[in-house]
């Protein structure tokens, strides 16, 4: 009588455990937890979270402030995707990283703009003042390269990038450069002559892009903002069906009036 009670018992453990696996590997294929930053990617994501439901995909969002942990929470599998970063910085953080993450798809550019509460254009600004820009090697290289482009510094040829303070070659109004965390940007424009800001922390600070920046990444910038996931699982069925959501005519309307130039899709 008693084996039989423990076969029985053992029984039920085996069939409860099955029956949990099962269950919490159906719910891992329906559902996506996608790390983002709150703006707008977290505005675009929560947009599209009914519409996909449809699709039968549930999305969990979590947030992130910064640009490491997203990566690092991706490929350590605490987190199914993320959307915050443009290809060029994912690719420099997984290679120094070694972690083996990949794009899913083009969404949308954040322009990176030359922002100033002392000085109205960039012909105002004087000599030796002080811009702070991304402290971070991809988007500060891309801030450098702004300036360059606008004529506000010269950098050594071949440079791309990766450029520091260290590629200027000829810099006419002797700038001085503060590299600072990305996010922090915003809060310390009143105590620089400029700082270069990217698109989601401008718009999260009530700054509007196309008309509050001096300078301004235009329409064919090459740092179009993506999806991101694991390596090897980009042509999962959920994954696809984000992709193909987000890629609508729908979110594409709504990009464009809602950040009215600020942001604009990339597909």
């Amino acid at each position: 009588m008693k084996k039989n009670i423990l076969l029985s018992l053992l029984l039920l453990i085996l069939c409860t455990s099955i029956f949990t696996a099962c269950e919490k590997k159906g719910s891992s294929e329906n559902t996506i937890k996608i790390g983002v930053s709150p703006v707008p990617h977290g505005e675009i994501i929560s947009y599209i979270k009914d519409d996909l439901k449809k699709e039968g995909i549930n999305l969990e969002i979590i947030e992130f402030t910064d640009y490491v942990k997203p990566n690092l929470s991706l490929a350590e599998g605490e987190i199914d995707a993320n959307f915050f970063q443009h290809e060029p910085y994912m690719n420099e953080f997984a290679s120094e990283q070694n972690i083996d993450i990949v794009s899913l798809g083009k969404i949308h550019v954040e322009p990176l703009g030359l922002y100033s509460s002392k000085y109205s254009s960039i012909e105002k600004l004087k000599d030796n003042s002080t811009i702070a820009i991304p402290n971070d090697p991809t988007n500060g290289g891309r801030a450098l390269i702004l300036l360059e482009k606008h004529g506000l510094i010269k950098l050594k040829d071949g440079s791309g990038l990766s450029a520091t303070e260290k590629d200027i070659v000829e810099n006419p109004k002797n700038l001085s450069f503060q590299p600072l965390e990305a996010a922090g940007l915003p809060r310390i424009l009143k105590d620089v002559d400029g700082a270069v800001i990217n698109g989601n922390f401008a718009i999260e600070a009530g700054l509007i892009p196309t008309k509050d920046a001096l300078i301004l990444e235009d329409k064919d910038s090459p740092y179009a903002n993506i999806i991101a996931v694991r390596s090897g699982e980009e042509n999962k069925e959920k994954f696809q069906k984000l992709l193909k959501v987000l890629q609508s005519k729908q979110v594409k309307k709504f990009i464009e009036k809602k950040y009215d130039g600020g942001v604009i899709p990339a597909f």
